[in-house]
């Protein structure tokens, strides 16, 4: 019986993992018709049903959801005992997935790791860009980015970048027509390009600290965004003022783009941390990868 469930039960965890036949057949290299025909054979031969499934979504029974949380860890602890044998032959491989933030991806993560992977063509890396705060262990992943001080204590935390600071732009027909506020509380006084918070869906209050004064100011306007690619637009377009991340623009301040305004009021962040739980058995290309990202400034 384990013969013939083994190839079925890789697929039940697969279209559990993707919510969708297409995308798991996808992945799967397999016929949406024939990865459908093994879950129904699979369902049959337990006499259960493992997922229901609708015109717009799929997702595990109770059963479903129960035995995919037994043979899941299983077939991972499989993969990682072959990634194992390949490591121990001298060939650094694997299959790695990492969420990040789409500005801790752009800035730090991915420049670190363009080297990484042409160093080691064998190790695989899905990056997953989710500004929320993912919870690394039910989505499966590997590893995880945020702010030193987003990470939670029971991770093992290792800082891949340097501090980093945001900057308050507009461009300078706006400041011309509007002026430029002189403090932060002046901001209010101005249309400002709004973010959306992805977790709790409320709008980000921007924060400002000088000299050990920390205050955060809730600032309107006509535009908001979840995106940052979006907000320095909007900015440079002449529609508001933004709060961005000061890499993203400073290559627009230098080029007279943009113009930058309350630079005493943005102290820096804590810098990027990369971040996996502390109990967690690691392959050889993931101890390679922490070395190629660990913060050496």
């Amino acid at each position: 019986m384990l013969k013939e469930n083994f190839n079925d039960l890789i697929y039940l965890v697969m279209v559990a993992k993707e919510r969708s036949f297409t995308r798991a057949a996808a992945k799967l290299g397999v016929s949406q018709s024939a990865l459908s025909h093994a879950i129904r054979a699979l369902e049959e031969r337990l006499n259960t049903r493992l997922l229901t499934r609708t015109t717009r979504s799929v997702a595990p029974t109770e059963a479903g959801e129960r035995l995919i949380e037994n043979v899941a860890p299983l077939f991972a602890d499989i993969e990682k005992e072959l990634v194992s044998l390949s490591d121990n032959l001298g060939k650094t491989s694997g299959n790695i997935r990492i969420t990040a933030g789409e500005h801790a991806l752009s800035s730090t993560l991915w420049p670190l790791l363009k080297p990484f992977l042409q160093t080691y063509p064998d190790v695989n890396i899905e990056f997953s860009v989710d500004n929320t705060l993912t919870d690394i262990v039910s989505g499966r992943f590997d590893a995880g980015v945020r702010l030193g001080e987003q990470v939670e204590k029971d991770m093992v935390a290792v800082r891949i970048g340097p501090d980093w600071r945001m900057s308050v732009v507009a461009s300078p027909a706006y400041f011309a027509q509007f002026g430029k506020p002189e403090t932060p509380y002046e901001l209010q006084n101005h249309n400002c390009i709004n973010m959306r918070l992805p977790t709790r869906g409320g709008i980000y209050s921007w924060e400002f600290n000088k000299q050990g004064k920390e205050i955060r100011v809730k600032v309107e306007g006509q535009l908001i965004f979840n995106n940052l690619a979006s907000r320095i637009d909007a900015a440079l377009s002449g529609m508001g003022v933004a709060y961005v991340p000061e890499d993203t623009i400073t290559h627009l301040v230098d080029r007279g783009d943009l113009v930058r305004v309350l630079d005493d009021w943005c102290d820096p962040f804590t810098g990027y941390y990369l971040y996996y739980p502390s109990r967690k058995q690691h392959t050889a290309a993931f101890a390679k990868l922490i070395e190629a990202v660990r913060y050496q400034g």
